[in-house]
């Protein structure tokens, strides 16, 4: 079809409203934020409850696995009878028991506290189990030497080796418990972030969806930066390796 000299073309226009519906228009996603967080100011409620859900998540999934992993790493006739369960259980894609969870324990938190304690549990609980096995035999029997008995070994040697481990796998751990707390809010919520992006994907409203995914991304780069503050003030006792190698 010919065009008048000076004039665009139609489908250039028919390009550009594809090009909108899919990937949404960067003035409009971010007025969307804009409008959530001033104007309206009514995502505060969503963003507390879905960093509520991720701290309680981390901080169980945690424990769990710290008591998990000393447990079976220092008892190796349990740690037998349980391996093949542990595997199948770490084996399994535990985001499929969201909506068990919802059934369990309704529609609130807690259900999004229980899928996010599954995926923290097991990052956990491998590396306090390796960070365990692999202490010094010659520090263990050093210590055995000096007349520590097992609750001294425990405080003094294992611990620390172990808390080495689980310290270095605080950003996967974070990371996990916040991605189950917006999928648990993705497939059954009414409150969270993840609820909000569901309502929009509801309306094939794109630039909220994106707006929403933006906003997501933000609080994951400030939730790794707190983990990462937090890491460097408690493992201060570490040496860093240039004094490692200065020694």
């Amino acid at each position: 079809m010919l065009t008048k000299p000076g004039l665009i073309p139609p489908f250039v226009f028919e390009n550009d409203r594809r090009a909108a519906f899919f990937f949404g228009e960067p003035v409009v996603i971010f007025g969307r934020i804009w409008a959530r967080f001033v104007t309206s100011a009514d995502i505060y409620e969503h963003l507390w409850v879905t960093l509520v859900e991720t701290v309680l998540a981390f901080g169980i999934g945690t424990a769990l696995g710290l008591v998990a992993g000393l447990w079976l790493a220092l008892s190796p006739m349990a740690a037998a009878i349980l391996d093949p369960y542990i595997k199948a259980l770490n084996s399994m894609p535990r985001v499929i028991l969201a909506p068990i969870f919802a059934v369990w324990f309704g529609l609130g938190i807690a259900s999004k506290v229980a899928l996010g304690v599954t995926l923290v549990f097991f990052i956990v609980f491998f590396n306090v189990y390796q960070g365990v096995k692999e202490v010094s035999p010659v520090v263990l029997a050093n210590a055995r030497m000096l007349g520590a008995n097992s609750r001294q070994l425990l405080r003094h040697v294992y611990l620390p080796s172990a808390t080495s481990w689980v310290f270095s796998s605080l950003h996967t751990s974070v990371g996990t418990a916040f991605v189950g707390a917006v999928v648990g809010e993705y497939l059954g919520s009414s409150r969270g972030v993840g609820y909000l992006i569901l309502q929009a994907e509801g309306a094939f409203d794109i630039n909220t969806v994106m707006a929403g995914i933006l906003v997501l991304t933000a609080f994951a780069l400030v939730l790794d930066a707190a983990v990462g503050r937090i890491e460097r003030r408690l493992m201060k006792w570490q040496p860093k390796s240039g004094e490692t190698e200065k020694l």
